[in-house]
């Protein structure tokens, strides 16, 4: 590849730096490099910018996110599946993941953003690497978007390995409690409304703190008794995270 791109005219733009980056992050020159210079352009500059594949890339990492932490964690429920990935396909991440593979610095900006620090600005990373992502998933199909993804965010993945977060909110309660020396919670069905078939659950959560007159009390909904007793394990949580110790 050479040190110059050619935009959707087909006329070549030469920009060394970013042909010189792409080849180290990606570990190959790109067969599409108009795709991949779309992908370093924020709308800000004049020129067909990155915001579709942007869209591209968010629903990739997404996919590839959820079906690693699906692999990872075989007794994590969907509520908490869910968390992690929320927690790791977000821009503070994504941010991060970027300024490590130094994307701010090739990205083109307009005049505003350029002078206003733009190549710094998390949502401008992180919309970039999600471009890139795309750009990708393009070029070169989901293998390949998948290895980049994985590359990119491995130490986050492996960060979550030891994350309390894995275990559901009702075993969190009760080890919570036990490590007080407290009673253990106690679920009640207030209802179940609706068809047999999409059934919606109503759940009370009751605590009995020691030397606590009045009991804490929490409700959870969901459309199964388990989910609703974990949305109101996950809510006495909230409130004793606020109690006093004694």
């Amino acid at each position: 590849m050479t040190d110059s791109f050619q935009n959707a005219a087909g006329e070549a733009v030469a920009d060394p730096a970013a042909a010189h980056w792409l080849r180290s992050v990606l570990g190959a020159p790109p067969r599409q490099p108009a795709l991949f210079l779309q992908a370093l352009t924020h709308r800000s500059a004049q020129h067909e910018n990155n915001e579709r594949l942007e869209f591209l890339g968010d629903a990739v990492l997404g996919l590839v996110v959820a079906e690693d932490l699906y692999r990872r964690f075989p007794d994590a429920d969907e509520g908490t599946l869910s968390r992690l990935r929320s927690r790791l396909v977000s821009t503070a991440p994504l941010a991060q993941i970027g300024s490590q593979i130094g994307i701010g610095a090739v990205l083109r900006l307009g005049s505003g953003e350029l002078k206003t620090g733009g190549f710094r600005r998390e949502s401008i990373l992180a919309d970039a690497v999600e471009a890139l992502v795309g750009a990708v998933q393009i070029e070169s199909g989901l293998d390949a978007a998948r290895s980049l993804v994985l590359r990119l965010f491995k130490s986050h993945l492996d960060a979550l390995k030891s994350e309390p977060e894995l275990k559901d909110a009702k075993t969190r309660l009760q080890e919570f409690l036990q490590g007080r020396g407290e009673a253990l919670p106690g679920y009640v069905l207030e209802s179940a409304e609706g068809e047999p078939h999409e059934q919606v659950f109503h759940v009370r959560c009751s605590i009995r703190l020691a030397g606590s007159k009045d009991d804490i009390a929490t409700h959870g909904t969901g459309l199964s008794r388990r989910r609703a007793e974990q949305e109101a394990a996950s809510r006495a949580l909230q409130l004793l995270a606020q109690e006093p110790r004694a």
